[in-house]
């Protein structure tokens, strides 16, 4: 079990290549193996630029890649796995296991031990999982504690001496990098224990349990007799389980409150070792009733050494967090706006941040503005056509607050102005942005109390629950009936 090469590529939209390599490093001992094991499927390590363009492409990273390409977006080509084949140089090199996670895409080139024609099954490559045990180890350690892009750039600079100790010679020991900074002897790899194939290294340090409950809210609202409203909540439960001992046992149990919102369509990481069959059955198809399955939910499971996703579940919540209602008239080169918001009692008012995006897409500069807004501030950017209404960490007590005014707009330059194939018209909607920390609209919690671990020593167990909005939308009132909206909720 060996890799061949790795890259950190940021991502960069908007600039000429769409990326620049940060980091990369091959290891020419292990590229000869890949020679002699291959055979005549062998195909090189290309350079940094090659390898970046094609990467990027295969990622749909490249800010040309709007339009359909066969070889890469087919129905034959449905990739759920993160390992790919790049067309480098007129060959494809295979397997590329790479993924993006805060704007940066982790990458890496395992080494297969036998003829890659045709393409063996990828259960049937260590390599890979070690890959991937990898990526992560070097995505904890440059984000944990990391707060700006001169810490990045000095956890970067620290990698070539951390990767000498924790892959030598391309052969992972330990995924934890913080071990080799630190100076903490790595743990023998010779166990009494089988060590699994799916985990590449052992932890060694002190023993903690990161539990994080995240929910996305997802809203359509149309004020509109003839159209139902729409709103779905998708939670996801992130774990990162620093414990001694090749297979340490984790029990988390997740809790709702009386009133709380029953967990559907409940998807587990791999990891998990058994379950209620009543939380699997737990469908959003069904019609809801009393008898519909409330918890607790309990997940046994055999923790991976970098975060993982626990679960995700989807959740009926009986009402939006904020119900809104948006009219758009237009007379002449003026608009005139009304906007009224109402946050509901049941939801924490507390954010950390809340505000409506107000686009006015296919027109030209905004010249002028006259409004009256009853909380909060507006903001102007006249040149991308857009009002930002800043309502800030609270609303007033009577929790409901409202904008009004008119818009004038300057000539449309086509080449500058932004365009959007939906909003024709009076076709037009307002985009929330909010976030709700210690707070989630299912009620759904992990108590520390009832986190189950079998492992040496007593681990520091720390919870974390937030609310964050997406693609949450209020629809010009006004408009003609939409066709195509329901599918942004997908």
């Amino acid at each position: 079990m060996a890799q061949r090469a790795l890259w950190l590529i940021s991502h960069e939209p908007g600039t000429a290549p769409c990326g620049t390599v940060r980091f990369s490093r091959r290891y020419p001992t292990v590229e000869k193996r890949a020679r002699v094991f291959n055979g005549a499927s062998y195909v090189p390590i290309p350079e940094d630029g090659p390898f970046l363009k094609s990467l990027l492409f295969e990622l749909r990273l490249l800010d040309e890649d709007k339009d359909f390409v066969e070889s890469r977006d087919s129905c034959s080509r449905i990739n759920k796995t993160s390992v790919y084949g790049l067309k480098v140089g007129g060959e494809e090199l295979w397997p590329v296991v790479a993924f993006l996670k805060n704007g940066m895409v982790y990458a890496c080139v395992p080494l297969v031990e036998q003829n890659l024609s045709p393409h063996p099954p990828l259960i049937s490559i260590s390599a890979i999982s070690q890959g991937f045990e990898l990526l992560f180890g070097i995505q904890d350690f440059l984000y944990s504690s990391q707060k700006n892009d001169a810490e990045l750039s000095t956890k970067l600079s620290q990698l070539p001496d951390l990767l000498l100790q924790a892959c030598p010679f391309g052969t992972l020991l330990d995924v934890n990098l913080q071990n080799s900074l630190d100076s903490i002897n790595f743990a023998s790899l010779t166990h009494p224990q089988k060590q699994p194939a799916w985990k590449a290294g052992t932890y060694k340090g002190k023993p903690q349990v990161s539990i994080s409950i995240t929910e996305k809210v997802k809203s359509m609202q149309y004020d509109k007799q003839d159209i139902a409203d729409t709103w779905q909540v998708v939670g996801t439960v992130t774990c990162k389980c620093d414990l001694e001992g090749i297979m340490p046992n984790v029990t988390i149990s997740l809790s709702l409150p009386t009133n709380g919102s029953p967990l559907q369509d409940i998807l587990v990481h791999p990891c998990v070792t058994s379950l209620d069959s009543a939380i699997l059955t737990s469908s959003s198809i069904d019609a809801m009733d009393d008898s519909a399955f409330s918890g607790p939910y309990k997940f046994p499971f055999t923790p991976p050494l970098e975060s993982f996703n626990l679960c995700y579940y989807t959740s009926q919540v009986p009402v939006p967090p904020i119900l809104g209602f948006y009219q758009m008239k237009e007379e002449e080169v003026q608009l005139k706006i009304t906007i009224n918001l109402k946050l509901h009692e049941s939801v924490k008012n507390n954010f950390e941040f809340c505000e409506a995006h107000i686009p006015f897409y296919n027109r030209g500069p905004i010249t002028h503005v006259e409004y009256k807004v009853s909380f909060g501030q507006l903001e102007v950017l006249r040149e991308k056509s857009l009002l930002i209404w800043i309502i800030g960490q609270k609303f007033p007590k009577s929790m409901e607050i409202s904008l009004s005014g008119t818009v004038t707009f300057g000539a449309r330059s086509h080449e500058k102005e932004p365009f959007d194939h939906i909003c024709i018209g009076g076709t037009a909607y307002l985009k929330l942005h909010f976030r709700i920390l210690d707070y989630t609209l299912t009620g759904c919690y992990a108590d520390q109390h009832s986190v189950q671990v079998f492992a040496s020593g007593k681990p520091k167990i720390s919870t974390h629950r937030k609310l964050i909005s997406s693609d949450y939308y209020i629809w010009n009132s006004k408009a003609p009936a939409p066709i195509t909206y329901g599918s942004l909720l997908l």
